[in-house]
């Protein structure tokens, strides 16, 4: 048997290591967010087919605005759907 002073964990202890969120944008040095561009605009949208919010994409405000944009621009040419129950 194990010393009673000895702690057993079933699953090791998780310990939080975040990683520092950055601006694709910014890195790749991108000026210019394409509205034509379905499949690349598809990351910023979640299953429902709602714009992430910034503090989950980590996109800078400047860009985050562009990419809203953008969005809109390809729902209403019908490259991107409004609503949609799987989009991923």
């Amino acid at each position: 048997m194990a010393n009673e002073n000895e702690v057993r964990y079933l699953n090791p202890p998780t310990v939080d290591v975040r990683k520092k969120k950055y601006c694709r944008f910014k890195k790749a040095g991108i000026k210019y967010v394409d509205y034509k561009d379905p499949e690349f605009l598809k990351k910023f949208l979640n299953e429902q087919g709602k714009i992430l919010p910034r503090r989950i994409t980590g996109t800078s405000l400047k860009f985050q605005r562009k990419v809203a944009v953008a969005v809109k621009r390809a729902r209403s040419l019908a490259l991107l759907p409004y609503v949609t129950d799987l989009l991923k």
